[in-house]
């Protein structure tokens, strides 16, 4: 029993760590934002996400070439979803979102993900609805769609909102289809589609209008700092982390440690980026992370 409660606090130390990592991850999506295009950004940390993944295939006894393909195209699927959501959310980093405001409005997939299952025949925690009243409160303050006197809400708040609702069918996705289908491969697959998709999009929409700018924009270091850390870290060392964590542990209890992640975004842009927040924004976070709470709440059924 003492060694089940030991494993079980190494988990979760793990799954925090996770979630410190992705928090960290927005800060240096905020810096590349400035400098490097969303396309390409994207293009070249998923790729870099994916062959840190490749030795756990090895692990595993899994080979790229014999995945089958119904099997692959279930990770083709997941990896067109996480392009998707990795773009808007990208792009509304870029607009000039904050890494705390990009944090707490992704974080919403968790609020929306058992609102769309519940169109594909799910059940729901009655505490759902009471979630869904208070992260709409949440998003008006953080937000502020009325100011000024008349409703106006920021692209780059529109970008993130979309990206919740994207990233909320990426993880239905995944979670179709992870039962037929290894986890390590999955997100391998998903991380080089993504990837390579986001690599084109960045040749035809970033290199090709003006090829000097895009070169200029990968010479500073700064930009590699960030590409490598989302690369490495966000993606590699995070998965593995995760992957690790959950083992042995409550799905509620793990979902709420790596729900921290938008508040891990908050503290790190007030720290390392010195961005901070009106107090309406955060009265709008706090509801925003108490409505992540409740609808991580399961039902008694």
């Amino acid at each position: 029993m003492e060694k089940i409660r030991e494993s079980q606090i190494k988990n979760s130390l793990l799954l925090l760590l996770a979630s410190i990592v992705w928090g960290a991850a927005f800060v240096a999506q905020s810096v590349a934002g400035d400098r490097v295009g969303t396309f390409t950004f994207n293009g070249i940390r998923f790729i870099i996400g994916g062959v840190c993944l490749l030795p756990f295939l090895r692990g595993h006894n899994i080979t790229p070439s014999k995945i089958p393909f119904n099997k692959l195209l279930g990770g083709v699927i997941c990896g067109l979803a996480l392009f998707l959501a990795s773009t808007f959310q990208q792009a509304g980093i870029a607009l000039g979102a904050g890494a705390g405001e990009a944090g707490f409005l992704t974080a919403c997939y968790i609020v929306l993900v058992p609102i769309i299952g519940l169109f594909i025949g799910r059940k729901c925690s009655f505490w759902l609805w009471p979630a869904v009243g208070i992260a709409l409160a949440g998003l008006y303050l953080l937000c502020n769609p009325f100011s000024g006197g008349s409703f106006s809400i920021s692209t780059a708040d529109l970008a993130l909102l979309m990206c919740a609702l994207l990233f909320s069918v990426q993880i239905l996705c995944v979670d179709h289809y992870a039962p037929i289908m290894s986890p390590v491969a999955l997100a391998c697959v998903q991380f080089f589609v993504s990837g390579a998709v986001s690599l084109i999009a960045a040749f035809i929409f970033e290199f090709m209008p003006d090829p000097s700018a895009w070169i200029s924009s990968l010479s500073a270091p700064s930009s590699w700092i960030a590409i490598l850390y989302t690369g490495i870290f966000s993606c590699g060392v995070g998965y593995t982390l995760q992957a690790v964590g959950q083992r042995g542990l409550n799905p509620a209890l793990a979902s709420l440690i790596m729900s921290l992640e938008s508040v891990f975004s908050s503290v790190f842009g007030w720290l390392i980026l010195h961005q901070l927040m009106s107090g309406k924004e955060i009265t709008g976070c706090i509801l925003i992370f108490s409505a992540v709470l409740l609808a991580q709440i399961p039902s008694k059924s």
